[in-house]
């Protein structure tokens, strides 16, 4: 069974707490943003996401959406959540005042999609790409697009798309092929077809907004010559009511492992109208605005499934009966043992809780700064916030992803036989998660990114500010007086010099050798993130001793925060110097075979 209820209390810490002392946070404060007003928008959210979207996911999962005659129809129960969604504001929570939105902070927004896609991931896909669309728009349109367009999709009214990927090509852009012929009064005529587009088409709004990559008949070959054009599937009137057919046309949908309610569409474009967005040429630019918010999305997806995977892993194990507890029965009254008693159930449930604790925490990080790059008054403010931001996302998409994914794996383990059936509802985690991992820049490509690009701006200055950081919260801790904190401030020091270690590392054989860049960058994110994440963790149980030593109350929240970073501290952690070792060993023994061995 899928249990979820909105872990509240410890997004409320990671929203009020465990960055309060930041930089950023003086940027991101507001004496309208009062915490009680978060609070109560979270605590709403989490009405609407437990009473609403989740009911509705194996449901929707089960049935699937259809493709007939030409459109495509959400499952059974979908189209009235959008309704109640955006009749409750929700599409406009974190966009400007200007077109309609609430203007609330990226840090609220990324915890209520994380509640999103715990509860109904296939649902929160819909608005979740609108939101890209926005963003890419409101950086680079017009002002003439903006204002025809934003209103609506900022309110729900319309939906929006990327779309990007063609039969031929996927992550190498370079290659696509779709077509763009300029026109006299300034829009373009676009022709080409476009496979694997989220929310490509669906009956939740009237009209959807697509942002179309293709090339211009003069521009240059590569991913130079790619240009941004907004596409929408009806022509708007003047007075903003829909008009005719645009030309888009859906030749199917794709049969999917899983995310079954999300309409994953091929789209023919047969002259439709389209008008640039940003510079000709310039259109990847414009699309990585869209597409970099959509990979901190894509990691918080994986946090979603981590959390609904945790709770269902744990509501089980407290009430499945197997066996007696090692240490003798611990419920003689009962034929058997609850099997959360045994040793190896709780190294699954531990991790899942560690992982989920952990990522959101490294969200929230990563969310204060886009509020900080977007609301700064300073340009210095801004620009470390975007330099965070830079290098923290290949590693929020990838490392929450793959978390995600072991941690519903790990769920059904706990099920044993019942998680791999479907009525559990479990098995649907697995399958949903799976597909985080690939889409939006596959996780070897945002490794690639992190290690090949992202490393080397300006001689490490991307990652300079977070390797201080660190050192000073252990420098702090390791001379607390509080032996848990000094043990835990150890550990940290020394995956932090592995990770200083691997970066001197890669610098250097990638100067004589790109392939061992390539070779080394999964490993390098995720010894990144072990990192990140234990500062998050760190700095966390920093808190929790200081609020324990004030009696404040809530004892029991703090110690078990204080467990859980124990548990990341000496059983995950550890992984930082593996990976080390890993990296150190380079690409001789993973291309030594050539590929006709294989």
């Amino acid at each position: 069974m899928q249990v979820y209820e909105a872990p509240l209390r410890d997004m409320r810490f990671a929203l009020h707490e465990l960055f309060a002392d930041h930089e950023f946070a003086d940027v991101a404060a507001s004496s309208e943003l009062t915490p009680d007003l978060l609070d109560a928008v979270l605590d709403e959210a989490a009405k609407l996401t437990r009473d609403v979207l989740l009911p509705l996911n194996a449901s929707g999962d089960l049935e699937g959406c259809r493709f007939e005659n030409g459109a495509v129809y959400t499952p059974a129960g979908f189209k009235e959540a959008y309704r109640h969604y955006c009749e409750g504001g929700w599409p406009s929570l974190a966009c400007d005042p200007i077109w309609g939105g609430q203007g609330l902070p990226e840090r609220l927004n990324k915890l209520i999609e994380e509640m999103s896609c715990a509860t109904n991931l296939s649902f929160g896909l819909y608005p979740g790409l609108t939101l890209g669309a926005i963003n890419a728009i409101e950086g680079h349109a017009s002002e003439e697009l903006k204002q025809a367009y934003l209103p609506k999709m900022v309110s729900g009214e319309w939906s929006g798309t990327m779309c990007l990927t063609e039969a031929h090509c996927g992550t190498d852009l370079g290659l696509l092929r779709t077509r763009a012929e300029p026109q006299a009064d300034g829009s373009y005529r676009i022709s080409g077809a476009k496979i694997f587009i989220t929310a490509g088409d669906h009956d939740l709004t009237e009209n959807i907004v697509h942002l179309v990559l293709a090339r211009l008949n003069d521009a240059p070959q590569g991913v130079k010559g790619i240009s941004l054009f907004l596409v929408p599937k009806y022509l708007p009137r003047a007075d903003g009511t829909l008009g005719p057919s645009n030309g888009v046309a859906v030749a199917g949908i794709e049969h999917k492992m899983g995310m079954k309610a999300s309409a994953t569409c091929q789209l023919n474009f047969d002259g439709s109208t389209g008008w640039i967005v940003g510079e000709p040429n310039r259109g990847l630019a414009a699309m990585f605005t869209m597409m970099n918010s959509e990979r901190v999305s894509v990691g918080v997806q994986g946090l979603g499934i981590g959390e609904l995977a945790c709770q269902s892993a744990a509501a089980y194990a407290k009430e499945r009966l197997q066996g007696r507890s090692l240490a003798g029965a611990k419920q003689p009254e009962l034929p058997a043992d609850p099997i959360i008693v045994h040793p190896d159930v709780r190294r699954m449930l531990m991790t899942m809780r560690a992982y989920t604790e952990g990522c959101r925490a490294l969200g929230q990080w990563t969310s204060l700064a886009l509020d900080a790059e977007k609301r700064a008054a300073d340009h210095e403010v801004r620009r470390r916030a975007a330099d965070f931001v830079a290098l923290m996302t290949p590693v929020v998409k990838a490392l929450f992803t793959d978390w995600g994914f072991e941690a519903a794996n790990l769920c059904v383990q706990v099920y044993g036989g019942h998680g791999y059936i479907r009525e559990h509802g479990v098995e649907q985690l697995v399958r949903d998660s799976r597909i985080t991992q690939i889409y939006e820049g596959t996780n070897g490509v945002q490794a690639l990114d992190l290690a090949g690009r992202k490393l080397g701006v300006d001689n490490g200055r991307l990652l300079r500010p977070v390797l201080a950081a660190v050192s000073r919260l252990c420098e702090k801790t390791s001379v607390s007086g509080n032996g848990t904190l000094e043990r835990f401030s150890g550990s940290l020091r020394s995956a932090l010099a592995a990770l200083e270690v691997a970066t001197l590392s890669i610098a250097e054989k990638g100067a004589k050798d790109p392939e061992e860049v390539g070779a080394a960058a999964t490993d390098y994110l995720r010894l990144l993130g072990l990192v990140a994440v234990g500062y998050t963790f760190l700095k966390a149980a920093d808190i929790a001793v200081t609020r324990l030593a004030e009696a404040t109350g809530e004892a029991a929240f703090y110690e078990a925060k204080i467990a859980t970073a124990a548990f990341f501290f000496d059983r995950i952690l550890p992984q930082a110097n593996a990976a080390q070792e890993m990296i150190k060993a380079g690409k001789a023994s993973m291309m030594a075979l050539p590929a006709e061995a294989f």
